[in-house]
Order: C-alpha cells, then sequence, then structure tokens
C-alpha cells in the first residue's frame, strides 16, 4: 500500500481544475482522502449538476490517469456539510465498501473536527456532550422534546484547544454520525459555531462574524478495507480559525489573493464551459463581497461571445471612510496574474445614498488598471442571448449580472405577453422578453443614452423593433399617464429601480421611502391575472418588508393579490454570513 501523490501544474485563474493535486491527502488502490474545500457540497443537490466534490474528483482523476468518467469508482462512505471543509474519504473499488461500511457502522472511525466556536462555556473545558435530536418541521435537527418521535442519541466529545475572550478553538469528536450533530450540539450548551447560518442567530451577521462556517474535519483515522492496518491521515486547519479567535483582520492584503482563489474555484460549474466557444453563459461573478470574505470588493468576468481568449475583469471597490490603499494594491496585484486581457476598476461609495459621478476618473477610470483596453462596446452571451457592455464606460457595464436568472425567468414567462419594462436600463430583460415570444413591450428609461442601447441590443438578437416601443420618460410620470388612459394594460411589469435617483424635473426617488408607492402605480396596470416582478438590492430593505410593501400597495390601488413568489439569485452572489442575498426579487400574480 502506497500513497500517491502528483504536483501537476496550476492553470491560471480564472480558468478552474476540477480538482488540484494539493487536494488529495492520500490515495492508494483501494480508498482516497481529499481535502474538501469549503463551499463544495459533497453531493450534487439538483439533478444534473457536476459541482458536488464527488463528480469533480470524478472528472479529475479521469483527466489525470486518461480514462472515462463512467470508468472512475467513487464510493461515499460519510459526508461533510458544504459550508465545512476538511478531510472526506471515499473507496476507489466496489472490493473496498464492505469493509469501510462495517468500519463506519461499527464506530470504528475516529473523526476530529475543530470548530471555531462563540459563547462556549468556561466551564467546559474537556469531556462529553450527551443529546437526544430530532427532525424540525423545516428540516433541520434540533434538541428532542417530550413527544418528539424517531429521536437519535448523540453523543461527542470535545477539549478547548484556546481561548480568547468569548471565542475559543474547540476540538470535536463525533461518537455518533448525526446530521449537523455537532452544530446543534454546540448551540444546546448555549454556544454557536462562529458563521452558521442555520444553527447560529438570527439576522444581520457582526463585523466579527467569520467569511464561512468555523468547522473543519481536521483529522481521521480508519481501519484500511484491505490490510486492517490503522490509516491516519491530517488537515491543517485554515489559518482563518487563528486570526478569528485572535480578533485579527480577516482579509489581510497578503491573504486576498488565496480568498480571491478559493471563490474561483468555488464557481467551477460556472467558469467550466466558459472556455469553450458554445458556452451558452460567457459572464460571472468571481468575487462577492462578504458572501466570499472580501466585504469590500467584487469581481465579474466578461468574455466575448464569439473569441474565447477575449476575456476581460471588472473589479469593483466599496469605499468606506478609511481607504485602505495597502489592501487595494493587493487585490489588483492578485487580478493582474489573472489569464485575461484587461482589469478595470470602479470605486464605489459604500454609502448607498451618495450619488456620484459616474463619469469622473477618480470613480471609474477609462483606462484599465492592467492590460489592454477592450473595444467600446463588445457582445457577451448569456442562457444564449447576446448583451453588449460597455466595460470603460462609467460605474456601470451595460448589464446587471446579479439579473441573470431573473432574465430567464422572464424568458420563461413573456410569450405573448404585453410587457413593460420600468427603468430599463439598456434593456436586458427587454431582449430576454422578446426572445421569449412576447407580443410587444415598452421599455422606460430616463436616459436616451440608456435607450439606444437597448436598441442595439435588441439589433444584436435579430428582434424587430417595430413591437418594441423605447420610451424616454420618469417611470412614475409614465405609469401615471398608463394609469389616467385606461388603455394601456400590460400582462407582465418588470420593476428594477435604482436605489436613489432623481429626474430632470427634481423629483428624488428612494426605495426606503418610495417603493409602496411606485408598487401601487405599477399595480394599476397591470391586466387582471397579470404578473409584476419587483426587485431592489438596496441593502437595508429585507424581503418581508419588500414584501409587506408590495401587500400596502395592492390594497392602496385596489387590487388583490393571487400569489406572491420569493425567487432566489444566481449561485455565484452567496449572501454574507447571517444576511440575506443582496438582490431581493418577488413575482407578484394579481387576480
Amino acid at each position: 500500500m502506497s500513497a500517491r501523490h502528483r504536483d501537476d501544474d496550476e492553470v491560471p485563474w480564472p480558468d478552474v481544475t476540477p480538482w488540484r493535486s494539493s487536494w488529495i491527502v492520500y490515495e492508494d488502490d483501494d480508498v482516497i482522502v481529499v481535502d474538501k474545500p469549503v463551499g463544495v457540497a459533497t453531493h450534487a443537490v439538483e439533478h444534473g449538476r457536476r459541482d458536488d466534490c464527488v463528480s469533480r474528483v470524478r472528472a479529475y482523476l479521469a483527466s489525470r490517469d486518461h480514462v472515462p468518467e463512467r470508468d472512475v469508482y467513487l464510493g461515499v462512505h460519510q459526508r461533510l456539510d458544504q459550508d465545512t471543509s476538511g478531510l472526506l474519504l471515499m473507496a476507489r473499488r466496489r472490493e473496498a465498501n464492505a469493509g469501510l461500511a462495517a468500519a463506519f457502522e461499527g464506530r470504528a472511525v475516529e473523526k476530529t473536527y475543530v470548530a471555531g466556536v462563540v459563547g462556549w462555556p468556561e466551564r467546559k473545558s474537556k469531556g462529553e456532550l450527551v443529546h437526544r435530536l430530532a427532525l424540525d418541521r423545516d428540516g433541520s435537527m434540533r434538541v428532542a422534546r417530550p413527544g418528539d418521535r424517531d429521536v437519535l442519541d448523540a453523543r461527542a466529545r470535545f477539549s478547548v484547544i484556546a481561548r480568547r475572550g468569548d471565542r475559543a478553538l474547540v476540538r470535536l469528536s463525533p461518537v455518533t454520525g448525526r446530521t449537523h450533530q455537532l452544530r446543534v450540539q454546540v448551540c444546546a450548551v448555549g454556544a454557536r459555531i462562529a458563521g452558521d447560518r442555520t444553527y447560529g442567530p438570527l439576522g444581520r451577521a457582526s463585523e466579527s462574524d467569520p467569511p464561512r462556517l468555523l468547522l473543519h474535519a481536521a483529522q481521521l483515522a480508519i481501519p484500511h478495507p484491505e490490510t486492517g492496518t490503522r490509516l491516519r491521515v491530517a488537515s491543517p486547519v485554515p489559518s482563518v480559525f487563528e486570526r478569528w479567535l485572535e480578533g485579527a483582520p480577516l482579509a489581510q492584503p497578503n491573504e486576498l489573493r488565496d480568498l480571491l482563489h478559493a471563490a474561483v474555484q468555488r464557481r467551477w460549474r460556472w467558469l467550466e464551459p466558459i472556455g469553450r466557444a458554445d458556452a451558452p453563459t460567457t459572464a460571472v461573478r468571481l468575487v462577492h463581497g462578504a458572501g466570499d470574505g472580501m466585504e469590500a470588493w467584487s469581481l465579474d468576468l466578461y468574455r466575448h461571445a464569439e473569441r474565447a481568449t477575449d476575456r476581460w475583469l471588472v473589479a469593483t471597490r466599496w469605499m468606506g471612510s478609511a481607504p485602505d490603499e495597502d489592501v487595494e494594491l493587493s487585490f489588483l496585484s492578485a487580478c493582474e496574474e489573472a489569464s485575461v486581457l484587461g482589469v478595470y476598476l470602479k470605486r464605489r461609495p459604500r454609502e448607498s445614498a451618495r450619488i456620484v459621478d459616474a463619469r469622473d476618473e477618480r470613480w471609474a477610470p477609462r483606462a484599465p488598471v492592467h492590460g489592454v483596453h477592450a473595444p467600446e462596446a463588445f457582445p457577451i452571451r448569456e442562457h444564449g442571448l447576446h448583451y453588449l457592455v460597455w466595460l470603460a464606460d462609467g460605474l456601470s457595464t451595460g448589464i446587471f449580472l446579479d439579473q441573470r436568472e431573473n432574465r430567464r425567468r422572464v424568458r420563461a414567462l413573456a410569450s405573448q405577453k404585453r410587457v413593460a419594462n420600468l427603468f430599463a436600463y439598456c434593456g436586458a430583460f427587454t431582449v430576454a422578453a422578446a426572445a421569449g415570444g412576447a407580443a410587444s413591450s415598452v421599455s422606460v428609461d430616463l436616459s436616451a443614452t440608456s435607450l439606444d442601447r437597448a436598441r442595439e441590443n435588441l439589433r444584436e438578437n435579430g428582434i424587430d423593433l417595430r413591437r418594441h416601443a423605447l420610451v424616454e420618460a420618469d417611470a412614475l410620470d409614465w405609469l401615471a399617464s398608463a394609469a389616467a388612459s385606461r388603455r394601456d394594460r400590460f400582462d407582465l411589469v418588470l420593476v428594477d429601480p435604482p436605489s436613489y435617483a432623481s429626474s430632470p424635473s427634481g423629483r428624488r426617488f428612494a426605495v426606503e421611502h418610495d417603493y409602496a408607492t411606485l408598487a401601487a402605480s405599477v399595480y394599476r396596470v397591470v391586466a387582471p391575472g397579470g404578473q409584476a416582478l419587483f426587485c431592489t438590492n438596496h441593502r437595508k430593505v429585507v424581503r418581508a418588508k419588500l414584501r409587506r410593501w408590495l401587500h400596502e400597495a395592492a390594497r392602496a390601488a385596489g387590487r388583490t393579490v393571487a400569489q406572491m413568489k420569493d425567487l432566489p439569485d444566481p449561485p455565484d452572489y452567496p449572501a454574507a454570513p447571517g444576511c440575506e442575498p443582496h438582490l431581493k426579487s418577488v413575482l407578484v400574480r394579481l387576480e
């Protein structure tokens, strides 16, 4: 029995490999032990998806060993939560399954985790946690109550490694193997694993919350299924655990590169096809702020629809009150290592109410900070449609990538519908509706430049403009006129306003104060049985508040809501720990 190791070359980012050789901790003919990254599920969560750990390891081994994927056998005997990192063991041949299954069922496997815990009791330095667990109504686990059925015993040994104030690193060794056992048991003693979004506190995360769940499978010992010899493997605890314990900033300049590369690897599902000429989608978010552990940054990849090697990065920095130039230089230095033609930089004020001149070079330099200029406009592809982007022109690029899945939904809903697209910007929603067979559309925006670009986008996709009107107007004024006419009624209205805006007439719009009024005006132009898609990315508006506004608006407009459905964000836009997604989207159908 011997371990095999390979130091194969790593592909330049943002290209991705399904797996890295360094993530294989041990391998022989019978078993393989991998170091699963955080954010990667053990098994596919949806049929047909291949971004889970098992699928990615299989693809890597097939490529490495030059065999078809169907010939790579992996037998799974344990699982780690998507947000847990560390050691995961699988069988490499069917004959090993019996021995591994016997070891797990007979509790001959020693598993040791390290957790970063908030509020761990002072009196508990070493011992055993013993609880009885039951399945809750929402599918999560909880401590059992009198009268619960199907109750399971849960036992785990613990010892405190280090303490700093109310924080502690705790070693946890489960004796039983219950779903989410350690997370529930930690909560049961009045503590919580830092970064836990399911069993941690509700509401917004505090500034001290880490960018991930601080739970890591650090050690594994098991009888080898062939020889019976005790196989022991270990994985180093990620450095973020120690930094969190010491209260140090979790994204130091010299650590941004590692965070960036980890964020890119988590998006293998979307990045793997981008290199192909026929890729259905060629623009994706690589870094999404605190959801990827980099609160001040977002990073987007734009690839030309027809030329796979023509791609650029757009880095957006959210400016705080005390800018850290070292962090900016470190992040941009890491971006310069990417295999792209150039990198553009946008700087946005963190205060959402602050409106800046988008064409001011201090905020949006026209020249790339690295590499060569992109064409003034070029097409990307999204779900097979083309959308033009302007990377050097102001703070925005011509398309909001976070609306990707909503555009797909609009395309599916639009057949033979009369569609109104408010705050239309460059008409991406209109293109999706038209491609879905909309009978007609009206796109409303205050900017003549944006409407000209909407016209270009429609032409780029071969859409006949005669059924798609472009109207330069204030959306609220246009809604009032359409409601008064009693003729303009729409089967589908799309509403994605800016958080703050002002019109030439002096009217000011703020989501926090005016969204309900806007929604009521929208309801007045929706045809009986019609639908409206309401969106906002205002950070202070939670989904429950948006839904409340929409119900209040329906009453004000004298309309009855038949259905109100929350829509999820694209998976490349992960929410910050303890927070809702930044984009809130609600689809409303009226009676």
